[in-house]
């Protein structure tokens, strides 16, 4: 089973899913249309190489049934000895207690114990989560010129990150 913390029922499938929507439609800006939609999460979470990882605003990872309480989350896939880091966000009434980081550093944790020696991660240029993302040390390893579409149609570089683990 992956690191959701959760029993393999549809009822905690769906609980997952509320739960990262929830924190979704508030922590993403809608202008860059990066937010995923349930379809996709659900899609995303059939696989067993994707693994989901809730966190409260105490900084405590949830188990069980209680994804109701989650202020942030962490979506990532593993493949190999690689892991890539799909999707983070943390509610933006919990910003600024970093939640942000000890998500990512549990990550590094649950990614090593699955033989990951390595993580990725792909953000657009001008993300405010640069300075978490360099705090954790990832460093920049390319680039993907105009790879973003804004909605106003602005087209946005995407940075390639990755960080040995």
């Amino acid at each position: 089973m992956s690191s959701r913390a959760f029993t393999p029922s549809t009822h905690n499938e769906d609980a997952l899913i509320d739960a990262i929507m929830q924190v979704m439609e508030t922590a993403f800006d809608p202008a860059y249309g990066e937010a995923w939609n349930r379809r996709q999460i659900s899609d995303a979470l059939i696989l067993p190489s994707t693994h989901a990882l809730l966190i409260d605003e105490s900084g405590a990872i949830i188990a069980g049934s209680e994804p109701n309480k989650a202020a942030g989350f962490v979506l990532s896939r593993h493949a190999a000895d690689e892991e890539e880091l799909l999707l983070i966000a943390v509610s933006p009434s919990a910003r600024a207690r970093g939640l942000g980081q000890i998500l990512i550093n549990h990550l590094f944790n649950t990614a090593r114990g699955r033989g990951a020696n390595k993580i990725f991660l792909e953000m657009r240029r001008g993300n405010p989560a640069l300075h978490l993302y360099r705090k954790v040390g990832f460093d920049p390893i390319g680039e993907r010129p105009n790879y973003y579409k804004a909605l106003d149609g602005t087209r946005i570089d995407a940075i390639t990150f990755a960080r040995s683990l």
